[in-house]
């Protein structure tokens, strides 16, 4: 028969182990990770306007110089336009200032074919290439060159509502969704006029570009959008656009 002190020290081991495990499941979902960083362009932004997230002038879309290009394995095919990381400089107490910055992913930074091994954007390396603005908040001077940062996702704060620019014509409607808060980044879009019952799915064109190529008769309607991002949350935007919305004109509706 076991003995009292074997009984006891049983007991203990099994709840060290349901300490540990739930631990591990408390553990954040947004620990730091481990990158380099570089800047594009010049003080004034202008090379990181436009971008393969489709935000256009990064200045009126609310994201200004606080941007970054990001290589292939962090880019995930568009799926992480718009979210936020803070970064900070590390390592290095040379090159590195103290604090940390928060960026939104605007663009990719594709590998470069005429460097050796596809250079800092070649898959799998993890890298940032922001404007210069951002770089100079991390780096001593911009000669640093390429910088060791940590990095993690933040939620994004934006102000007012999530906006639907939108574009196309007759036969195709394409909506550019911004300023998007929380998660940052945008999973699925769907569309409804106010004589429909149901929702319809868009698509990703590119970037946060969501098209539908059957408009069935969505002119005349007031429109409404439901987004989701890529943690899951839906909000929902009703008759965000009037029933004479025109190509071309941005509307306001709710935030995460």
């Amino acid at each position: 028969m076991a003995t009292a002190a074997a009984i006891l020290g049983f007991i203990i081991s099994l709840l060290l182990v349901a300490s540990n495990t739930v631990a591990v499941m408390a553990a954040p979902l947004n620990d730091w990770d481990f990158a380099d960083a570089t800047f594009y362009g010049d003080m004034s932004g202008n090379a990181t306007m436009g971008g393969d997230c489709g935000y256009g002038n990064l200045f009126d879309q609310g994201y200004g110089l606080a941007n970054t290009a990001v290589s292939g394995v962090l880019f995930n095919d568009y799926e992480t336009c718009g979210a936020c990381y803070e970064v900070q400089c590390y390592n290095d107490t040379v090159r590195c200032k103290e604090g940390s910055i928060t960026v939104t992913v605007t663009s990719l930074c594709p590998p470069d074919p005429k460097q050796p091994g596809g250079g800092l954007c070649q898959p799998p390396r993890k890298h940032f290439d922001m404007s210069e603005v951002s770089y100079l908040k991390l780096a001593t001077a911009p000669n640093a060159g390429s910088i060791p940062i940590k990095f993690r996702r933040v939620p994004c704060v934006k102000t007012g509502g999530i906006r639907f620019q939108v574009k196309g014509n007759p036969w195709w409607i394409l909506v550019l969704v911004y300023n998007v808060g929380g998660s940052g980044d945008v999973a699925a879009v769907s569309i409804k006029g106010s004589n429909s019952e149901n929702w319809i799915p868009m698509e990703r064109e590119w970037g946060q570009n969501w098209q539908i190529t059957k408009t069935p008769g969505l002119r005349g309607q007031s429109l409404s959008f439901q987004v989701t991002t890529g943690d899951g949350k839906v909000v929902e935007s009703d008759n965000v656009a009037p029933e004479d919305w025109q190509f071309g004109q941005i509307f306001e509706g709710e935030q995460f």
